[in-house]
C-alpha cells in the first residue's frame, strides 16, 4: 500500500488567497526558495499554477519525506526536491531571485527568525523578493481575539514559539536590505508580508 501523503487542511484553506500574491509579486521571478515546506501542499500548488518559477524546496530533515511524496505523486518539471535547512545553517550554495515562507515565523524561536533573516543577503539576489504569510501583532496587539488565543496555544505547546511583531520583523528586514512593498490582509487573520531586496 503506497504511502500516505501527509496533508495540512490549512494549507488548502490558503493556497488559492495566496497563490494570488504571488502571481503577482513572482510574476518576473524565475528561481523560488520555498524555506519550512511543511507537507508539501503548497509547493505543488503554487508550482503547477506557476510554471514559469523552478521552486525549490527545503524544511528540517523529519519533513522531507513527506514532501517528497507530493513531489513525486505531482511530477511537475519545475518542482524541485526538498533539501535539509535549518536557519541557524548551513545554508545552501545557492541564489534565488525569490524566497517564500508560510506559517514558519510563529514556530521557530525568535533567535530563529532572526537567523533566517540574516541569512538572506547571501542567497538573495538583488532586486530579489521575499513573501511571508501568517498571523503578525501590530504595535504589540493581536489583531483578533482567535489570534490571542492561538498565541497562548502555541506557548503552552512550545515556549520560544509565538504570533511575532510586524514592526519588529519588518526591522529585521530593513537590516538584511529590504524595504517593504506590501501588507496584504489574508484570511482567518493571516497577512502576506512582501519585500524587496534593495539593489547597491
Amino acid at each position: 500500500m503506497p504511502e500516505a501523503k501527509p496533508h495540512a487542511q490549512p494549507c488548502e484553506r490558503n493556497k488559492g488567497p495566496i497563490l494570488e500574491v504571488l502571481r503577482q509579486h513572482f510574476a518576473d521571478r524565475r528561481r523560488v526558495l520555498e524555506i519550512g515546506s511543511g507537507t508539501g501542499q503548497h509547493a505543488v500548488h503554487f508550482a503547477g499554477a506557476l510554471p514559469g518559477l523552478t521552486w525549490q524546496t527545503s524544511d528540517l530533515e523529519a519533513n522531507l519525506a513527506g514532501i517528497r511524496l507530493w513531489i513525486d505523486a505531482a511530477r511537475l518539471p519545475n518542482l524541485k526536491p526538498p533539501f535539509a535547512l535549518d536557519v541557524f545553517g548551513p545554508w545552501p550554495d545557492a541564489r534565488f531571485d525569490a524566497v517564500f515562507t508560510a506559517n514558519t515565523l510563529h514556530i521557530m524561536s525568535w533567535a530563529g527568525v532572526c537567523a533566517l533573516f540574516a541569512a538572506l543577503p547571501a542567497i538573495l539576489e538583488e532586486g530579489g523578493v521575499l513573501a511571508a504569510y501568517g498571523p503578525f501583532k501590530y504595535k504589540g496587539a493581536f489583531t483578533s481575539a482567535s489570534d490571542a488565543a492561538f498565541d497562548a496555544w502555541l506557548k503552552q505547546r512550545a515556549a520560544h514559539s509565538g504570533i511575532r511583531d510586524f514592526e519588529a520583523v519588518d526591522a529585521l528586514a530593513h537590516s538584511s536590505g529590504m524595504t517593504l512593498l506590501e501588507d496584504r490582509p489574508m484570511p482567518a487573520n493571516n497577512r502576506t508580508l512582501v519585500w524587496r531586496k534593495l539593489g547597491r
